[in-house]
């Protein structure tokens, strides 16, 4: 299971001794004690799918985050941290009606792009905490070389604290991007376990990724230190068990970690022929698939191999997963299925703004299973499994009732002008 992806989704399936503490309650919220609302935003998100960061201001979400990743940054095969598209991410120049502050980016300014705009939204939200997101579905390949060594990991980390936290771009000024992250979020998919296709996948990742962390926090402190500030680390991880075992040492990565996001979606989608849910957060009566995937299965075999509840925080979808060729039983739940549903980016993907509008038109008929937490669209022959306002407000609540760290977003770009979403999550995470 693969949660984010790198321009396209695809299927797939405290310290350690001698270092600073990290995770602290202010550090872990961004100087905010209550749930964290982390978000991602995408460097395709403004020219592939028109939405700018700015959107985040006009529908409410940025308001409503306490922290924003950036995705992705990637990794050269040496495990060098590169940016994969310059023009998006400091070279395009923004218009006024699109930017943040409203004010036209100006011809040879020092820094422009999607990090001047993450610039703006910091100094218009002074308590966001923005991170750079590495890797992703796609953007994985060469974790496994950046991590072999002691030599590889320090070089990886020197190199990804130059770029995105000295901010010393190609082509750009020195130091053009400094200021605009506050940490580093590793998007690893998956460590020792294979992923995308052409992964470098190696036995020993489970323990290399750990040492990963151990180099980054003692280079992030000492950045710190010159800087008198403080940089998080995060990470992304999996809801497969099997990954979890394989792939990391989970008491010990936690411990390095400010928080983790924790996958909680992509339980099910086109790769597989029976539609089903894909973010429930029980399993619904009748699931014909082993093992079983839920948002509660989830959380509690994290739970179980030691995180902190405090630093779980779990993952949301902004967008559905669809089927299509499906029999006119049981609102198509568990039917079988010829393929994945037409979309607008990639066939079985679609994000909630587009099926809100699939809804409108007529044709589907919404179903909800209040009991298992979640929603479907089904026409009598195409179905998709999405998370509503509804039922984000039902996560927020499980997330606040289990006492989790907060909620996570893939993709901030998914939610509709009106913000729906986010304020619907906010609002379950949130006693009013």
């Amino acid at each position: 299971m693969s949660g984010k992806r790198w321009g396209a989704v695809v299927a797939a399936g405290a310290m350690a001794v001698g270092l600073s503490v990290v995770g602290s309650p202010a550090q872990a919220h961004g100087g905010d004690h209550g749930v964290r609302t982390v978000g991602y935003y995408t460097q395709w998100s403004h020219q592939d799918r028109g939405i700018p960061v700015r959107y985040l201001v006009d529908n409410g979400t940025a308001a409503r985050l306490t922290h924003l990743d950036y995705a992705f940054g990637l990794l050269d095969e040496r495990g060098g941290c590169v940016s994969s598209d310059p023009d998006a991410d400091y070279r395009r120049s923004i218009p006024a009606e699109q930017s943040v502050n409203g004010k036209a980016d100006r011809p040879g300014q020092a820094l422009a792009g999607n990090l001047n705009q993450l610039r703006q939204l910091k100094q218009k939200f002074p308590k966001l905490r923005v991170y750079i997101s590495l890797g992703g579905w796609i953007g994985s390949a060469y974790f496994s070389n950046a991590a072999l060594t002691p030599q590889s990991r320090a070089a990886h980390v020197k190199s990804c604290i130059d770029l995105w936290l000295k901010g010393n771009l190609p082509g750009a000024p020195a130091g053009a991007g400094k200021g605009v992250f506050d940490g580093i979020d590793l998007d690893w998919e998956w460590p020792a376990t294979e992923g995308n296709a052409g992964n470098v996948v190696r036995p020993e990742d489970k323990q290399n990724f750990t040492e990963l962390l151990r180099e980054y926090r003692r280079q992030l402190d000492k950045q710190g230190r010159a800087d008198h500030r403080t940089y998080d680390l995060t990470a992304f991880l999996p809801a497969n068990r099997e990954a979890m075992d394989r792939g990391y040492e989970l008491p010990e990565v936690y411990r390095l970690l400010t928080f983790a996001t924790v996958q909680g979606y992509d339980y099910h989608g086109a790769w597989e022929k029976t539609a089903n849910q894909q973010s429930a957060l029980r399993v619904p009566d009748g699931d014909p698939t082993t093992p079983k995937d839920s948002g509660e299965i989830v959380v509690d075999a994290h739970l179980q191999r030691g995180a902190p509840r405090d630093k779980i925080t779990l993952g949301v979808p902004y967008y559905g997963r669809g089927w299509t060729g499906l029999p006119d039983r049981e609102n198509g739940l568990f039917q079988q299925s010829t393929g994945p549903a037409p979309a607008t980016y990639e066939a079985g993907y679609d994000d909630y703004r587009v099926l809100k509008g699939l809804l409108a038109g007529g044709k589907y008929t919404l179903h909800r299973d209040d009991k298992a937490g979640h929603a479907w669209l089904f026409d009598g022959t195409t179905f998709w499994t999405y998370d509503d306002p509804t039922e984000l407000a039902r996560k927020g609540r499980f997330i606040r009732d289990r006492k989790l760290g907060g909620a996570m977003i893939w993709s901030l770009d998914g939610d509709t002008p009106q913000g729906e979403l986010i304020r619907a999550l906010s609002a379950g995470l949130h006693r009013h």
